[in-house]
């Protein structure tokens, strides 16, 4: 049957598509082919006016009737672009033309021509370069003057001249015992410290070519019956004082005392090695244990300003064996100090003192090397290398002045400058020094606090050194892995133009 285009007309009006803004059905094209066409006809499908009739269900593919056919689906966001159009978009070439138009995922990013922009063929402004000149000079200018603070802070470091004093040699001659003195005491030491220190090899001795200082505990009959520790009556009392050389244990209810619960070594150079200015260097593991005091320092040899601490006390290091949970620092910290003062209550230890942290360790684990240099001018400490500095004090000030001490004591008693005769600044620390090597055991002057991480006495109890022994079995085994100072070498210097050094 002819078709003209009155009957297309007439077939689409009666047969309306639907307008879908998302992809046109019909193009301009199609519309055009139709508008020529005159006959129109094809297989098992004759077209009527009204009552056209098809004996095939299926309609073929870009016809009207299977344009009209096709219902909009919503896509499938999480499908890929393609899998998520409907079956019959996907069959049908213009459909697919369209969608394809429509969701366009990828864009070009071509540059026309005309748009591509050349920086390098633009005038420049002369002024530019200043931009970066200028900060090139500021650079310049810095290293400049960095490079003379460097130069001028090493020109006035004073390299001194020193002479060997001691230098120890553990592996071959041992402890020479013409050097070092063995302490025998049990008076606490003005700290009220609970160990016996001892002249045998029990608790000083040389093992595997290194000094070991090693606290044990006391007889448990000594402790705990009544007895007596005379250190005068064997001659091995290393003090004048009656009270440091003699104590026992006292069981009666009325007049409760308790010797010694613990035996550490404790020895020193007083007789026969001493410095005034120089260098110490002393390599050594510090111990590890619960209420262990280790320390490395030095008081002076003839007090020549009066008691403690009126003539000075310089400690190179000190530290506590307890773990690093310790609140006021365990054995991964160590101090150095400087004690001065008109009398042991004003003791401004405090105004020069410093805590050295170790990184990622502690001092009981490894070897360190603990410092001291000292001269007219300044003193500071340090730890395996003099750039590692932990105490410095500069003498530029004299230390009365510098501790703004009251002028009277708690008793009302005025106070007098101890180093008034002197007009040197670095007074006290200008007279001759021992060392000492020791490792003190609990005490009762604050250095281990009250209520501090289960500390088992208390400072100001009645009988503080039983209190320490009734909880041996809690302290005592935290010393059997590393509870030893161990020391490998001990050197001494000093500064030229002191003490016959040349």
């Amino acid at each position: 049957m002819a078709l003209t285009s009155d009957k297309i007309r007439s077939e689409l009006v009666s047969h309306p598509v639907p307008f879908c803004p998302e992809h046109l059905v019909l193009n301009q094209k199609q519309l055009l082919g139709f508008s020529k066409m005159t006959h129109f006809s094809r297989p098992g499908y004759s077209l009527q006016p009204e009552n056209a009739t098809s004996n095939s269900t299926t309609p073929r593919v870009a016809t009207p009737e299977a344009v009209t056919a096709v219902q909009e689906t919503t896509a499938n966001p999480f499908l890929t672009p393609y899998a998520s159009q409907d079956p019959s978009r996907t069959t049908s070439s213009v459909a697919l033309a369209q969608s394809t138009i429509s969701h366009r995922y990828f864009h070009s990013r071509r540059v026309k021509k005309g748009q591509v922009e050349r920086p390098w063929t633009d005038v420049k402004d002369p002024k530019e370069k200043w931009v970066t000149i200028i900060p090139l000079i500021g650079l310049f200018v810095g290293l400049a003057i960095a490079g003379f603070l460097v130069w001028d802070g090493l020109r006035t470091v004073v390299d001194h001249k020193y002479c060997v004093v001691y230098m120890s040699d553990f592996p071959n001659k041992g402890l020479e015992l013409d050097i070092w003195t063995k302490e025998a005491e049990v008076g606490g030491f003005g700290n009220g410290q609970f160990e016996e220190t001892t002249v045998t090899e029990e608790n000083v001795f040389i093992q595997d070519g290194m000094l070991y200082i090693k606290p044990t505990l006391q007889d448990a009959t000594i402790v705990e019956q009544n007895s007596r520790i005379d250190l005068l009556a064997q001659g091995i009392c290393t003090s004048t004082v009656w009270t440091n050389c003699v104590t026992g244990t006292n069981t009666s209810s009325t007049n409760s005392t308790t010797a010694n619960p613990v035996k550490s070594g404790r020895i020193n150079t007083k007789k026969s090695k001493s410095i005034k200015y120089g260098r110490i260097e002393v390599e050594a593991k510090l111990p590890g244990g619960d209420w262990l005091w280790p320390a490395i320092w030095l008081l002076p040899v003839n007090g020549t300003y009066g008691e403690w601490p009126r003539s000075g006390e310089i400690d190179i290091v000190e530290s506590r064996g307890n773990n690093w949970t310790f609140p006021q620092g365990g054995n991964n910290i160590v101090s150095s100090s400087l004690h001065w003062g008109p009398d042991s209550a004003d003791d401004a230890w405090w105004k020069t003192n410093v805590k050295r942290k170790a990184l990622h360790t502690t001092y009981a684990k490894t070897f360190h090397t603990f410092g001291l240099e000292w001269s007219e001018k300044y003193i500071f400490t340090y730890i395996d290398t003099r750039l590692l500095q932990v105490l410095y004090t500069n003498f530029d000030q004299d230390l009365w002045s510098r501790g703004h001490f009251p002028d009277s004591d708690s008793n009302g008693t005025k106070l007098v400058n101890p180093w008034g005769q002197t007009s040197r600044k670095s007074t006290p620390f200008d007279q001759d020094f021992y060392l000492i090597l020791n490792v003190a055991v609990g005490g009762t002057n604050g250095w281990f606090e009250d209520s501090k991480n289960g500390k088992p006495w208390v400072d100001g109890s009645k009988n503080p050194k039983r209190d320490f022994w009734n909880a041996k079995d809690n302290w005592y085994p935290t010393w059997q892995e590393s509870g030893e100072m161990m020391v490998r070498s001990v050197k001494m210097w000093q500064q030229q133009g002191y003490n016959g050094c040349n």
